[in-house]
């Protein structure tokens, strides 16, 4: 892989600070980034086609309401144009993404009730120190891989926290 789309919505604030992530990592990875900022079906195929006239692509899908309203479409679109592709949450695995890793939203809920216990317990919020998630999952679709002509490593499904077949 050389290039790589990062699927986002400019419209969900958090996503800029990701997408410098990447754009400051690629040129260590000798990969080219493009930005597709998407808002509805049209614009996401639209994006995803035309990257995908292009070889040795790949896709970051970014978590925002867009993404997740939308990713039957996108990992639809990835599967059919082969393109290798990166998703934060399990749930666009389950539906047919290839590869997620990220926080595990459940272990940050259960997190988050401590804090709560706490509040009620006479603490102020402001004096809780901020939490890092301390738990992420790996979650790997082996059929996805199939369709799309890639064999994951052994060393890498050994590492995974779910592999669906």
């Amino acid at each position: 892989m050389t290039r790589v789309l990062v699927v986002l919505s400019v419209e969900s604030t958090n996503q800029s600070g990701m997408r410098r992530s990447i754009e400051a990592a690629a040129p260590s990875l000798d990969v080219k980034v493009t930005t597709a900022n998407v808002q509805d079906t049209a614009g996401i195929e639209s994006a995803i086609e035309a990257f995908a006239r292009e070889p040795h692509g790949g896709m970051i899908v970014m978590p925002n309401p867009v993404t997740n309203v939308h990713r039957g479409l996108i990992t639809t679109l990835a599967v059919r144009h082969r393109l290798p592709s990166l998703y934060r949450y399990r749930y666009f695995v389950a539906e047919g993404g290839l590869v997620a890793y990220g926080v595990d939203p459940a272990d940050q809920y259960r997190r988050a009730a401590s804090y709560i216990d706490r509040i009620l317990k006479g603490e102020k919020p402001g004096d809780l120190p901020v939490q890092a998630p301390i738990k992420y999952e790996l979650v790997i679709n082996l059929k996805t891989a199939k369709a799309i002509g890639l064999t994951i490593p052994e060393s890498l499904l050994l590492r995974a926290d779910e592999v669906i077949e």
